[in-house]
């Protein structure tokens, strides 16, 4: 069954971040995930609203977890997650 990860992101700085989607998107790619919405224009009616947002689909919720636990994506991982370069919240649900 299709799994998405969601991401909500206020990135604080950008040369920083800029390290992290570098490698995250060939990341994304390997595992077979597809970019659904990458930043653009978003709406918020409940919650934190984030500055951007994105929707990655993956094949099954095992890919979706294989590529986040994988050693591609937690090496990009590490710049988006240091000290003053982004708040994030990251889910994995099962579709549909």
């Amino acid at each position: 069954m299709v799994a998405y990860c969601m991401v909500h992101i206020d990135v604080h700085n950008d040369d920083e971040y800029a390290k992290y989607a570098a490698l995250a998107g060939p990341a994304v790619v390997k595992y077979g995930g597809e970019f659904l919405a990458r930043g653009g224009k978003a709406v918020t009616k409940e919650g934190p609203a984030r500055a951007r947002n994105v929707i990655i689909r993956f094949k099954d919720l095992e890919t979706a977890q294989t590529f986040y636990d994988g050693p591609e994506y937690q090496e990009a991982l590490a710049f988006a997650l240091a000290a003053g370069v982004s708040t994030r919240e990251y889910t994995i649900v099962e579709g549909l």
